[in-house]
């Protein structure tokens, strides 16, 4: 099963019309991690996932882009 976490942080970031460093100021990590996360680079820990999924106002399933 193939993850869109790192297109669906950047998407919903966008749609809430945020930089990457406000983001990263808002979920308090740096901003290298925000651009890591949506390059693919890294990835969020579930707890972190968990916080974005609120902050963005979603489900984890829909930020991980999981699909039934």
């Amino acid at each position: 099963m193939k993850s869109n976490l790192n297109e669906n942080i950047k998407f919903y970031r966008k749609e809430k019309n945020l930089t990457q460093e406000q983001l990263a100021e808002a979920m308090g990590v740096s901003v290298g991690a925000v651009s890591k996360w949506e390059n693919g680079a890294s990835a969020p820990e579930l707890p972190l996932v968990m916080e974005l999924a609120d902050f963005f106002g979603t489900s984890v399933d829909s930020l991980l882009g999981y699909k039934v």
